[in-house]
């Protein structure tokens, strides 16, 4: 039996129609249902739907062999768990934005409002730039907007948010797509299992 984590919502339906195309289908599986685990004991596969951001907590803790959590995530929360596979779904990027007029002060540290604290300490430690960071958990763009901060560091997918109110990106920190993780444990004990299943996704995504 192969215990996967989805997250709830619209990515984690394009992943289950992706993982039953290659093989992985549950019977008891109902996109109608409120339930959150769905076991096929004669296909080996048992699914579980929980928050984005929970997925890769699930899949560390063990409660779940694989999942399918975002690269923001990965990079936010740094899991110890094993990157196995790019889906290539959700396309989208972190990125640096601010107002269109923006010009970096050097003289104080930058305010950055976001709600990826470990993504922009990372991002700007590496650039040897002290910062203040604003925890915000919705509506980051208008840190900005009323200049409680200088910059964000959020998820961009096309940018028309950021057109809409004078913002625009400064720079990219990295891609993200969903990422198939494994639980190193199981990784070890359902070696060949959580193999193929990877590499049977990494063969339908590349097609």
């Amino acid at each position: 039996m192969i215990n996967i984590a989805l997250p709830k919502g619209r990515l984690g339906e394009k992943v289950y129609a992706l993982l039953a195309s290659v093989g992985y289908k549950c019977d008891a599986y109902d996109e109608n249902s409120r339930k959150l685990v769905f076991r096929d004991e004669k296909g080996g596969v048992s699914y579980f739907w929980v928050k984005p951001t929970d997925v890769a907590v699930y899949v560390e803790r063990g409660a779940a062999d694989v999942g399918v959590v975002g690269k923001d995530i990965i990079e936010d929360g740094s899991p110890d768990v094993y990157e196995l596979a790019d889906l290539g779904m959700g396309k989208c990027r972190m990125c640096v934005a601010a107002k269109n007029d923006w010009y970096d002060d050097t003289s104080r540290p930058l305010r950055v409002a976001t709600k990826f604290v470990n993504v922009a300490k990372k991002y700007y430690a590496k650039l040897g730039r002290d910062i203040e960071v604003i925890r915000l958990n919705g509506s980051i763009e208008l840190a900005p907007i009323l200049d409680m901060s200088d910059v964000i560091v959020d998820i961009v997918e096309t940018g028309t948010t950021l057109k809409e109110n004078d913002l625009k990106v400064f720079a990219d920190i990295f891609p993200i797509s969903a990422r198939l993780v494994a639980n190193k444990a199981a990784y070890k004990f359902k070696n060949s299992e959580i193999l193929t299943l990877a590499q049977k996704l990494t063969a339908e995504v590349t097609k």
